[in-house]
């Protein structure tokens, strides 16, 4: 029995329950990729698996519905990998601990990757039932939407006929997704010369932190790890000239606000070192009281290593100091939308390279802003002997004022729930944009459950929630002969 068994609907949670026991990571997605392929194989469905992993599955309408226009249903099979201090699991081999408490499902430490799970059970079950009413389908698994939305811009679009497309990737029931913003991932590369003399060094981590999603979240005025890490090393260097850096790491997404990140240092003045991160910690804990109240600096011997000069450190710290992030403008048009931000989510440092990178999801449904921000960071960049990267650009899903599509699943929800679904654009990114782009003409829109801290292992999505969706989906596709 699986901890999901009994809830409903039961083909959903067969799916759910089955996709958590496949690691199924960004850059990791095969062997959730074949098995998705294996359930088109059990039933004899036409389908289209390419060499990055995408997978789109062919199921003919039902009895008087043959020849309706096609409706594409749309997914990604890739998960956010987080997990708590201390959580053993290896999410390159192992699935996640699923837990059901009052109806809510999580799972043990870990993102739960119901963001986007659902999408795939959702699919799959209705790919392996014959008795729902549907037109002609075309349900497209996309790869790595979590790492740049690289799956949906490398598939063939060709392979898909649809101009009505479902995607499955919102995260609040009752709201009608319509549009949302570009984006793309800029790196910056700082170079840096070692010193060839060994030293004692101390690590100091600021952990604690809430995080969350860097497009649905950044509005919340959460604090950002690799953001204060470089706000505790500029303060130590105040004090501390003997100063220097061996390393700086933290974050693992850059579209998920990092909740830890830590430096390996040199200094000759321990007490000093601290010292200040005491002070700093209270100050810290006083100006996030209501957002990351728990936030902490911590301090630990380490192990000898070599650091890096004086400028090199200098120039480290004046970039995690300078370097924007956060909200970058709010939209007129639509008021509480958040129109261009960036986060910084990944720091890293190279120790072959001799590199530190800082890796940014760069958002905005005004194309102009977003390419003014990459402008920012290439300027200050250059500044301090660096350069930018960029990858995995997509489009600003635009507003469609004639939708057929959105008409119709306003007023099923209308007649199924008695009240007005709520019609909304958002600044985090969805696949539709890309899709739109590639698919001339097509009328898209994108619902799901109620899920909370996605991209965090504080995920969760509520099972009621799950099923009324579902069958919110299942009436809409009866209406769409």
């Amino acid at each position: 029995m699986g901890i999901l068994s009994g809830l409903k609907p039961e083909n959903v949670y067969y799916y759910f329950e089955e996709i958590c026991k496949i690691p199924h990571g960004s850059g990791n997605t095969k062997m959730i990729s074949d098995y998705i392929v294996s359930i088109a194989k059990k039933k004899n469905l036409k389908y289209v698996q390419d060499e990055n992993n995408n997978c789109i599955i062919y199921k003919d309408g039902s009895k008087g519905y043959e020849d309706s226009a096609t409706v594409i249903l749309q997914g990604h099979m890739d998960m956010v990998c987080e997990k708590e201090d201390g959580c053993d699991i290896d999410f390159e081999n192992e699935g996640l601990r699923l837990k059901l408490e009052d109806g809510i499902i999580s799972a043990d430490g870990t993102t739960l990757g119901g963001d986007d799970g659902i999408a795939v059970a959702y699919m799959l079950a209705i790919l392996d039932s014959d008795e729902y009413v549907h037109p002609p389908l075309e349900c497209v698994f996309t790869v790595d939407e979590e790492i740049g939305m690289l799956g949906a811009a490398s598939i063939d679009m060709s392979a898909i006929k649809g101009r009505t497309m479902i995607n499955l990737d919102s995260e609040e029931e009752g709201y009608l997704l319509v549009s949302c913003a570009g984006g793309e991932t800029s790196t910056v590369h700082l170079p840096y010369t070692v010193i060839d003399e060994e030293a004692d060094t101390f690590r100091i981590t600021v952990t604690g932190l809430e995080g969350g999603h860097s497009g649905a979240e950044i509005d919340k005025g959460r604090a950002n790890a690799n953001m204060l890490l470089g706000r505790v090393l500029n303060n130590i260097r105040k004090s501390d000239n003997s100063l220097r850096i061996v390393s700086v790491n933290g974050g693992l997404k850059d579209n998920a606000i990092p909740r830890s990140s830590q430096a390996v240092l040199v200094t000759s003045n321990p007490d000093m070192l601290e010292k200040v991160s005491k002070n700093l910690e209270k100050i810290l804990k006083n100006e996030y009281s209501i957002t990351d109240k728990s936030v902490r600096i911590l301090i630990e011997k380490g192990e000898r290593d070599y650091p890096m000069d004086e400028k090199s450190t200098a120039r480290v710290i004046a970039a995690l100091v300078n370097l924007p992030n956060g909200i970058f403008n709010m939209s007129f048009d639509m008021p509480g939308l958040v129109q261009t931000s960036l986060n910084l989510g990944i720091l890293k440092t190279d120790r072959e390279k001799n590199e530190v990178t800082c890796s940014y999801s760069v958002r905005s449904s005004i194309n102009t802003q977003k390419e003014e921000l990459v402008q920012k960071l290439e300027s200050l960049a250059e500044v301090l002997g660096g350069y930018v990267t960029n990858m995995g650009e997509y489009p600003a899903w635009e507003y469609n004022k004639n939708s057929r599509l959105r008409d119709i699943m306003t007023d099923e929800y209308r007649k199924l729930f008695g009240k007005d679904m709520i019609v909304m654009s958002m600044h985090a990114g969805v696949e539709c944009g890309l899709f739109g782009g590639g698919l001339a003409g097509l009328d898209a829109v994108s619902i799901g459950p109620d899920m909370k801290d996605i991209h965090t292992p504080r995920e969760t999505m509520q099972a009621e929630s799950v099923k009324r969706t579902w069958e919110y989906l299942l009436h809409v596709l009866e209406r769409l002969k």
